[in-house]
């Protein structure tokens, strides 16, 4: 090719006059500094950063989606990614750890612009700096077909933080998870973002793990769960929020109606923290996930949970991993289920605590009032025998000779157990119905390993894929 002539894309058959200027609302734009053969020169005043900016408005809607993005590419000078062009029409996408850096990330915006196949994106690990997130930004108020976004381990800090809470207090997109984890915010980060989300209901999931929030910004997420009402999970791990923030986070989350998961693992509150926590599970009756490991929480801070968890009929998942905690402490905890008839618990996890056969023959009391239930802990050798011993015949052959004996297949067994005969069940009930039903005999310990084998995702255990199994 001649290199005087302009680099166009095959699919281009207008003549190169320029169209008259567009709304804003009716083009994608997409500027940037581009190699010396394309003609048209930009207006000076425009930021070749920041706008999403294309030259002809008729070639954005008749231009397919990878020729969008090659132009995108070829424009901001970056070398496209194999991978984004062969998965870009699929539901998921995920670009972590490609090195996109600033303007690799606005030409993966520019294409989404128009995209409607795309429901996750995954852009951990970038570099994508406060250029990229402003062009995601960007592309989410044109696009209403994403969903969830993760772009954690940019190190966005404060000027990151800033044009997301703008973008989240007038959020009219589609976006419903978010994922910041890793991005050195600190308190005044932690302002505001809750600022934004105090009116943002739209948010259901988000991820602030891995940071740097202190009491301070315990203080001022306290003030925004009180009146959110639409954020169900929020991850909170790996901050250093201590006594004082979590205490400050306590005083808002007693009120609020919308959480159900939360994650505080790894913040060092010790047991007035756990206290705190104690009566928010005495009064929250919305909250069904909360994630306490590694937070120096002693017999003492959990016996105040415990007394929480005898009135408390919402919690099904508490994990205790990593505290200091002893076998009295684990029988406080496990007794306190057994006295709330209504307890919805399924799931405690004390997996660093050992114990003694008395323990277990007590838990296996409890779970015989509470067949949902499963407590991990950490087993004496003897005791690891005995469990092996239990686990030693495969629950699935179980299923298969059952299925067998009575030419039905294993997924008719499975949708036996589930009222609804649907293929998907809540991990509580399932394991309820695993325990009660009386066609194969099985223990809690082989219906663990069957629950793991069938997959369990999002506290749901899912045997669709035994479909094309028959008897």
């Amino acid at each position: 090719m001649d290199n005087d002539e302009p680099l166009e894309p095959e699919t281009k058959d207008e003549s190169d006059s320029v169209s008259a200027p567009q709304s804003s609302n009716e083009t994608l734009y997409c500027e940037a500094e581009a190699p010396v053969v394309v003609e048209k020169e930009k207006p000076a005043q425009e930021s070749s950063e920041t706008d999403l900016e294309i030259e002809d408005t008729e070639k954005f809607f008749t231009t397919g989606q990878k020729e969008l993005y090659l132009e995108a590419c070829k424009l901001v000078g970056v070398v496209p990614v194999s991978y984004f062009i062969r998965n870009m029409e699929e539901p998921y996408v995920n670009l972590n750890h490609h090195g996109l850096g600033p303007k690799g990330t606005k030409a993966i915006a520019i294409a989404l612009v128009s995209n409607t196949t795309v429901l996750t994106l995954e852009l951990a690990d970038n570099c994508i700096m406060k250029e990229g997130i402003l062009s995601l930004v960007e592309m989410l108020q044109e696009n209403y077909y994403l969903q969830e976004m993760n772009v954690s381990d940019n190190d966005l800090g404060l000027e990151g933080a800033r044009i997301l809470s703008e973008f989240l207090q007038n959020n009219t997109s589609s976006l419903l998870s978010l994922q910041l984890a890793g991005n050195n915010f600190k308190e005044e980060s932690a302002e505001l973002f809750c600022q934004a989300l105090s009116n943002n209901y739209r948010i259901k999931s988000l991820d602030l793990s891995h940071n740097q929030f202190c009491h301070k910004a315990g203080e001022y997420l306290g003030q925004m769960l009180a009146i959110n009402v639409g954020l169900q999970s929020l991850d909170l791990s790996w901050n250093h929020l201590y006594i004082r923030g979590v205490v400050a986070l306590c005083n808002g989350l007693r009120s609020n109606v919308s959480l159900k998961k939360l994650d505080l693992s790894m913040n060092s509150f010790g047991n007035e923290g756990a206290a705190a926590l104690g009566e928010v599970l005495r009064l929250n009756s919305y909250l069904t996930y909360l994630d306490l490991s590694s937070n120096n929480i002693t017999n003492d801070g959990l016996s105040k949970i415990s007394r929480a968890l005898e009135l408390n009929e919402s919690l099904k998942v508490l994990k205790l991993f990593l505290n200091p905690i002893s076998m009295d402490g684990a029988l406080l905890l496990i007794l306190s289920i057994k006295r709330n008839p209504k307890s919805r618990m399924e799931d405690i996890d004390i997996s660093n605590v050992l114990v003694s056969e008395q323990f277990v023959k007590i838990l296996d009391g409890v779970c015989a009032i509470h067949p949902q239930l499963d407590v991990i802990y950490k087993s004496m050798q003897a005791l690891s025998a005995k469990k092996t011993l239990f686990t030693e015949t495969n629950p699935v052959k179980l299923i298969q000779s059952y299925a067998d004996q009575n030419k039905i297949s294993v997924l008719d067994f499975f949708r036996s157990l589930n009222p609804s005969g649907e293929t998907m069940m809540p991990v509580g009930e399932f394991r309820k119905a695993m325990i009660r039903q009386n066609k194969v005999p099985v223990n809690r310990y082989q219906v663990r390993e069957l629950i793991k084998k069938l997959g369990e995702k999002t506290g749901m255990v899912d045997f669709s894929f035994l479909k094309m199994m028959r008897s």
